[in-house]
């Protein structure tokens, strides 16, 4: 019974734990679509920028860890992504790129994926 009660909690701290990650992903294509729309390097795209980076920083962070749990070749292809991820957002940063709509579907598909 006790046993029973635990996995269920756990589940749960697993299922809010990827809705939060999806929500963060949400959120940062929402700013990436909001910069894309706007003419030049914006304070939007500053933002967007940023708040992207920070949030691929931290994934790549996560998956490196010895402690996460997916298989090896799924952390290696994340943590891939991830640091193409933030070579696109450094060129958009030094506005030598605008290309937000490859950024934008990429995190759509690893959000899609959780």
């Amino acid at each position: 019974m006790y046993q029973a009660r635990y996995d269920d909690i756990m589940n749960d701290g697993a299922d809010e734990a990827k809705e939060r990650e999806r929500s963060l992903f949400d959120q940062s294509i929402v700013m990436l679509e909001a910069a894309r729309d706007e003419i030049g390097y914006s304070y939007k795209g500053v933002e967007a920028v940023y708040f992207t980076s920070r949030l691929w920083m931290i994934v790549i962070e996560d998956v490196a860890s010895p402690a996460n749990g997916l298989p090896q070749q799924l952390r290696a292809s994340l943590i891939s992504i991830g640091l193409f991820i933030l070579k696109e957002l450094e060129k958009i940063r030094q506005e030598t790129s605008r290309d937000y709509d490859s950024i934008i579907d990429i995190t759509k598909t690893i959000r899609d994926g959780l």
